[in-house]
C-alpha cells in the first residue's frame, strides 16, 4: 500500500481539469450515493491485466487500446458497443495471426466521458460560456443551462458504464468473440476497402487453422480460449471526485483498487508534479497510464515512475507516448534511454493521435490517417533503434462509418468530412481506417520480431 495515502488525500493537492460545481451540497449528495453503488470492475480483474501486461513490457505480448474519444449519453446503444467490440476483436486478430503474439485487449469504453479541455471557456458567435467537459460533467449544448456542472451527471455515467460492461462482459464471454465467428465481424460497409479483402483472407486462413485443430480433437469446447476472449476497460481519471467515490479496499489483499474501470491513466495536462490526480492515481493497485507529451523531460518521467511505481511491479505503468508525427523521432529517444537506464519495468504505447490534430480548410478538426500512420512508424523505429519493444497502440476509435480522420485506403477528403462527423469531441477512426491500421502494424511488429531473432542469432 502508498504510504501516507488515503482516497482522499489528493484534495490537498494542487487539481487543474476540474469542473466548479457551484452546489457543494449536491455534489456531496451524489458522491455519497455514487460510494453505496456496487464496483463497476472487480480487483482480481485489475490485478489479471497487470499481469497480462507485464507480459507486454517484457517483449512478449502487444497492448491494443482504442475506443471513444468520449463517450456520450446520447449514442448508448448497443449497436454501437458492439461495433466497436467487434472492430477491436478484428484487429486484435490480425495483430495476432501476423505477429504471433498474444494481444491485450483494452477499450476505452465504459466510463470514457470526462474531457481535459485547453481553455475553462469558449466563445461562439460572441457568447462566452463555461467549455464542455464531457457529459459526466455538463452538456455539449451551448446554453447557459446547459454547461453548469451538474453531479447527478456522475450517476448516470455509472449507469451508462455499468450497462456497458454487462454487454462487453456478454460479448467477451458469451461466444460472440468466439474465433469461429472471425468471417462475422466485418461491418458490411466496409466492403470497398481493400483491407477488407485481405481481412477475409486471413479469416479464411484462420478458417483453415481451426478446421485442422477440430479433426486433431481441440475446439472451443476443449479449449475456452477459442470461444472466449479478456477484455478491459478503460479511461482517463480526470474526474476525482467520481474517481475517489468508487474506489475500494480489496477484502483479499486490503490494497485500494478504483473500481471504475481496470485501467486509468493521467493525462498531458494533469501529470505535473504536485498533482492531485498523480496523488490520488500512485494509491490505488490497478495498473495505470500516463501520457507522455514534448513537454516531458526524462528527469521528470522518472520521477513520476518513482511515485506511481516505487516497488517497480512490472504491468503496472504504460506510458504513452504522444508527440506528432514531426516530433516523435527527435523527442522520444531522451525517455526511452532514461527509463531503460533507470530499469523501470515499463510498457510503451503510442497515441498517435492526439499530435497530429488539424483544422480542414471547412473548419471542422480532423487528424490525417498519413500523419498517424507516420507517428506509429517513428514510434517503432525509435523502439528497433534503442533495442526496446514498441508495446502497443492507443487509438481513439469507433466501429460507427463515420467521417472524422481524412485519408486511408477508402479516402475521406476534408470536403467529406461534413457527411458523418458525429464526435463529440475530437476526430476518430472509422471501422475501415482503424483495420487498415492494424495491418499495418502488423508489419511493424514483424519487423520488429524479425529484429530480434537476428539480434538473438
Amino acid at each position: 500500500m502508498a504510504a501516507n495515502w488515503a482516497p482522499d488525500s489528493w484534495t490537498r493537492a494542487e487539481a487543474r481539469q476540474l469542473p466548479d460545481y457551484p452546489d457543494a451540497a449536491a455534489l456531496t449528495r451524489a458522491t455519497d450515493t455514487l460510494a453505496t453503488f456496487p464496483p463497476l470492475v472487480f480487483a482480481g480483474e485489475a490485478r489479471n491485466l497487470t499481469a497480462e501486461l507485464a507480459k507486454v513490457a517484457e517483449g512478449k505480448a502487444f497492448l491494443l487500446q482504442g475506443g471513444d474519444c468520449a463517450e456520450s449519453f446520447a449514442e448508448h446503444s448497443a449497436n454501437n458497443i458492439r461495433d466497436t467490440f467487434r472492430v477491436i476483436l478484428q484487429m486484435a486478430v490480425v495483430l495476432t495471426f501476423a505477429s504471433k503474439l498474444p494481444v491485450v485487449k483494452l477499450g476505452r469504453m465504459a466510463g470514457q466521458f470526462a474531457k481535459p479541455r485547453s481553455a475553462p471557456n469558449e466563445t461562439i458567435d460572441g457568447v462566452e460560456l463555461p467549455s464542455y467537459r464531457g457529459d459526466n460533467i455538463n452538456d455539449i449544448a451551448f446554453t447557459p443551462e446547459s454547461r453548469i456542472p451538474d453531479p447527478q451527471r456522475m450517476i448516470r455515467a455509472y449507469s451508462q458504464g455499468a450497462a456497458t460492461l454487462n454487454l462487453l462482459r456478454a460479448f467477451a464471454q458469451g461466444g460472440y468473440a468466439n474465433l469461429h465467428q472471425v468471417h462475422r465481424w466485418t461491418h458490411d460497409f466496409m466492403g470497398r476497402s481493400p483491407w477488407t479483402k485481405k481481412y477475409a483472407e486471413t479469416a479464411d486462413r484462420i478458417g483453415e487453422a481451426l478446421e485442422f485443430m477440430a479433426a486433431c480433437g481441440i475446439d472451443p469446447e476443449t479449449v475456452p480460449q477459442l470461444a472466449q476472449t479478456h477484455f478491459y476497460t478503460s479511461h482517463e481519471a480526470l474526474l476525482l471526485p467520481f474517481e475517489q467515490a468508487l474506489t475500494r479496499q480489496d477484502s483479499l489483499t486490503g490494497d485500494w483498487y478504483d473500481t471504475s474501470a481496470h485501467f486509468l491513466w493521467i493525462g498531458d495536462r494533469t501529470r505535473f508534479e504536485g498533482s492531485a490526480h498523480v496523488e490520488f492515481l500512485r494509491g490505488i493497485g490497478n495498473p495505470i497510464g500516463v501520457k507522455c507529451g514534448p513537454s516531458l523531460d526524462p528527469d521528470a518521467l522518472l520521477r513520476m515512475l518513482d511515485t506511481l511505481n516505487p516497488g517497480r511491479v512490472p504491468g503496472r505503468m504504460t506510458l504513452i507516448t504522444r508527440y506528432g508525427y514531426d516530433k516523435i523521432e527527435a523527442a522520444l529517444p531522451k525517455l526511452v534511454r532514461a527509463v531503460t537506464r533507470e530499469g523501470h519495468p515499463v510498457v510503451w504505447s503510442c497515441d498517435p493521435m492526439h499530435g497530429n490534430t488539424v483544422k480542414a480548410v471547412t473548419g471542422y478538426k480532423t487528424r490525417p490517417f498519413d500523419r498517424i500512420l507516420a507517428e506509429v512508424r517513428g514510434f517503432f523505429a525509435v523502439h528497433r533503434a534503442e533495442g526496446t519493444h514498441a508495446g502497443g497502440i492507443h487509438a481513439e476509435m469507433t466501429g460507427q462509418n463515420v467521417t472524422e480522420c481524412t485519408g486511408g485506403a477508402i479516402d475521406v477528403t476534408e470536403q467529406s468530412l461534413a457527411d458523418r462527423y458525429h464526435t463529440h469531441c475530437d476526430p476518430r477512426l472509422n471501422a475501415g481506417q482503424s483495420l487498415e491500421l492494424a495491418f499495418l502494424l502488423a508489419e511493424m511488429l514483424n519487423e520488429e520480431m524479425a529484429e530480434r531473432r537476428k539480434a538473438a542469432a
